[in-house]
């Protein structure tokens, strides 16, 4: 049982931070006549993207095989097939934000591979979601503080906190491609500018607070 007035508020956070991880997909492709060769083709290039993400070592921070995808064409007026298409998805994440457009463009490279991405995230368990938290929760706090101040009244205890949820939201990249004047000759360069992540939290508090001073 509560023992005075209780005044509830809601206490919010917002905070821009930089990502942490950036996650882009490389997609193996591959198209034939005949369903074997398909395969094959595919099968190759599929290893070939493997190897080359082997040959980047620590700047890869993991990398999951995703959808695999093997169709007939047909024609429109019968089922007689004319050609196979297929492709895999390789979802690739990297911390090295430095390295990330010299290895996006490497795979790029590659035959029949198509790149997208990247999109910039947090990790599960950034201390900024804990510190946009407590944030939303000194908030709450300061609410109560405030109204119980314009009574003439003071907190003075907690009665029941709830976690209202908070959202951190994904970007996408701005890139540019850098390939200097036209009498330099070189690799391109790929530069990317990370973009701040939104870490949101809020929380719904209700105290207690002392007999107001009503006048």
């Amino acid at each position: 049982m509560v023992d005075g007035p209780v005044v509830t508020v809601r206490g919010e956070a917002y905070r821009e931070v930089a990502p942490e991880l950036a996650q882009f997909t490389v997609t193996a492709l591959a198209r034939d006549r005949e369903r074997e060769p398909t395969l094959t083709r595919l099968a190759e290039r599929a290893a070939a993207i493997r190897v080359l993400l082997d040959s980047c070592g620590p700047t890869i921070d993991r990398r999951e095989t995703g959808e695999l995808r093997v169709r007939p064409e047909t024609r429109r007026s019968a089922e007689r097939v004319v050609a196979w298409h297929g492709s895999v998805v390789t979802t690739v994440t990297v911390t090295d934000f430095v390295a990330l457009g010299e290895v996006m463009l490497r795979l790029a490279d590659q035959d029949q591979v198509e790149v997208a991405g990247p999109w910039w995230s947090l990790r599960p368990d950034s201390p900024v979601h804990r510190q946009a938290r407590h944030a939303a929760i000194s908030d709450a706090l300061q609410r109560a503080r405030e109204y119980a101040e314009a009574l003439g009244a003071q907190v003075t205890d907690l009665v029941e906190l709830a976690d209202e949820g908070g959202t951190a939201q994904p970007m996408m990249a701005r890139m540019a491609f850098d390939a200097g004047g036209a009498e330099i000759a070189g690799p391109p360069q790929l530069e990317f500018d990370p973009q701040p992540q939104g870490v949101h939290a809020a929380v719904r508090a209700r105290f207690v607070i002392s007999r107001p001073v009503l006048t």
